[in-house]
């Protein structure tokens, strides 16, 4: 998927119009140099937006602009081009996927996706807007699903073996995320990827392998649609996944805060989800391929989570004065390879915590979702193998999150909460994993703390008022305190 695979729009049938691609962006470039870095999904921000690359792009409703009331449907990738920060080079700029509906006078509901109206240009005289805040064109992506084929440079696969009704009422989901998501009446759910990088995400690859494996812990996609590459063994890039929706279920982090609000135990949710995680790694482990990280390969991680502490105390100055006492763990992580030992790395979810598992009402179930990884992180390092102990870090870190920020405050009893609760999901990790976490402190340590980093520079670019939850880890982290104890 390279700048120069299309600049020019790809006409789907013989009698559509042909979209020219250099009109369509310079069009489209003033509201979407307006519009795009206000979205929650949006990578840079902070930094100027200097114009826009077309990647691709692909008519999949046409827009006759003949004054009906048919809105058209084009998708989109582009890569913005931005303004280096201090000292550095200018990059390629990132790639997002923009799904845009374009409408003569769309209905009032639909105010809120306005973009804006182009000038000139082959959408002159329409409204642009967020096509995935429209339920018709919603509906028009599962339709698409349906049936497998390709579509100008998209191509749509389908499960052979599964069942997609027709006319399932589309509903976006209103939180703002890294991405977007519908929900299609309770049956399925629809993620679309906005920032966009070549080969197969995370979040297809990974369910695909554990449904291959048989692990009933995460959803099996359904269907999902692609980049199509212009050699056929080459690796396509994923766009979309469609997975069951899990209808009934209530998110971990929901069940936490409820837990915290009447002081009610969470410990033996917690030891089935430790169960539930060591399903899906031990599942991983037996249909992806593994491999052992010795004293190089340990030293290259302890490294690069060196790296990002000293880029986030740049960013977050608070964090300065923990620097020194936080290498300690990183340079401990170092040292494990010193006297021999090798660790197991493999396919891990790569962005763990309570806000990605549900929990069903009926059973008390627990399933696994979003194996995206950390969307912030290179593609190739979220498909690397990597210790299980990393996905474990995370979800404490979860427990110490919901514990500092419900309804509690941090109090002591809630703080007590998040210490007995991490302990019941180590228990419960080791009872159906057979190995306890904690019997490796060094990589816990380690891997808590980049973690708490991450949060950081998280929560100061985007929730300010939320700063304060990871800094008392860094806080606890700093003192060397016991790695599975919380804050």
């Amino acid at each position: 998927m390279s700048d120069t695979a299309s600049t020019r729009a790809t006409r789907n049938t013989p009698d559509r119009p042909l979209v020219t691609a250099p009109d369509l962006l310079s069009s489209l470039a003033p509201l979407l140099a307006e519009w795009v870095p206000r979205q929650r999904w949006f990578a840079g921000k902070g930094r100027l937006i200097t114009g826009f690359t077309l990647v691709s792009a692909t008519e999949l409703l046409p827009s006759n602009g003949d004054g009906g009331g048919t809105p058209g449907l084009l998708q989109l990738l582009i890569r913005a081009q931005q303004s280096a920060p201090p000292g550095r080079a200018p990059a390629g700029g990132d790639c997002y996927q923009l799904l845009l509906g374009a409408h003569p006078a769309p209905p009032p509901q639909l105010a809120p996706a306005v973009i804006g109206r182009p000038a000139g240009g082959p959408l002159r005289g329409r409204t642009v807007y967020d096509a995935l805040l429209d339920n018709r064109l919603c509906g028009l992506l599962l339709e698409r699903l349906r049936v497998p084929g390709r579509i100008g440079a998209l191509r749509f696969c389908r499960e052979p073996d599964t069942d997609i009704p027709t006319g399932l009422p589309a509903r976006p989901i209103a939180v703002e995320q890294s991405n977007s998501s519908i929900v299609y009446g309770d049956t399925f759910i629809l993620k679309v990827f906005r920032r966009i990088e070549p080969g197969v995400n995370p979040d297809l690859e990974l369910p695909r392998a554990l449904a291959g494996a048989q692990c009933a812990r995460v959803p099996a996609p359904a269907a999902w649609f692609e980049a199509a590459t212009p050699e056929e063994s080459g690796e396509a890039t994923t766009l979309g996944v469609l997975q069951p929706f899990l209808s009934g279920s209530a998110d971990g982090w929901q069940l936490a805060l409820n837990a915290l609000a009447v002081r009610a135990d969470f410990t033996g949710s917690a030891r089935a989800l430790g169960h539930a995680t060591a399903e899906v790694h031990t599942a991983l482990a037996q249909t992806l391929p593994t491999t052992e990280l010795r004293r190089p390969q340990l030293e290259v991680i302890a490294a690069q989570m060196h790296e990002r502490l000293e880029a986030t105390a740049r960013a977050v100055p608070v964090l300065q004065p923990y620097r020194g006492r936080l290498r300690t763990a990183f340079d401990a992580l170092a040292a494990v390879g010193h006297d021999g030992r090798s660790w197991a790395a493999q396919r891990i979810h790569g962005d763990l915590h309570l806000g990605q598992t549900l929990r069903s009402a009926r059973g008390g179930h627990w399933s696994l979702i979003d194996f995206e990884g950390e969307p912030a992180r290179p593609l190739a390092e979220r498909r690397r193998p990597q210790p299980a102990v990393r996905d474990v870090a995370a979800m404490l870190r979860s427990f110490d999150y919901a514990a500092r920020s419900g309804p509690a405050g941090g109090d002591p009893w809630a703080l007590d909460w998040a210490r007995r609760t991490r302990a019941a999901y180590c228990l419960g990790y080791a009872e159906a994993g057979g190995l306890d976490p904690r019997s490796a402190p060094e990589l816990m340590r380690a891997y808590e703390t980049d973690k708490a980093v991450y949060e950081v520079l998280y929560e100061a670019r985007h929730r300010p008022d939320w700063l304060s939850v990871p800094m008392a880890a860094i806080r606890r982290l700093a003192a060397c305190g016991e790695p599975g104890a919380a804050g």
